[in-house]
């Protein structure tokens, strides 16, 4: 009788230790599996405030560097100063649109 109850008490811990180690809602895959999604979340956060930063910079630049602005107005929408000419280069493809392939 010693021996079953023993083998029965061994029997339950070890379905014990197993449910606690595989089983539940924190399981070691469970628990694993939060640490890989730490991690994740702890680089798109370097990433988000490595682009924080630079959206910073530049809306500083964009409020304090006459330069800056005057480079966007260039590049983007084509304003030239007086007395400049604008020089526009199109690709063989442009050029065919605008004159109906002539």
């Amino acid at each position: 009788m010693d021996r079953l109850r023993l083998a029965a008490l061994a029997a339950a811990g070890a379905l014990a230790l197993y449910f606690a180690l595989f089983g539940g809602e924190y399981s070691v895959g469970e628990l694993r599996s939060l640490d890989r999604q730490a991690e994740d979340l702890s680089r798109n956060l370097v990433a988000l405030r490595a682009e924080i930063d630079w959206l910073r910079a530049l809306a500083d630049r964009l409020q304090n560097d006459p330069a800056t602005l005057e480079r966007i107005a260039r590049e983007r929408y084509g304003m030239i100063r007086d007395g400049e000419i604008l020089y526009r280069f199109l690709e063989r493809s442009q050029l065919d649109t605008l004159t109906g392939g002539r």
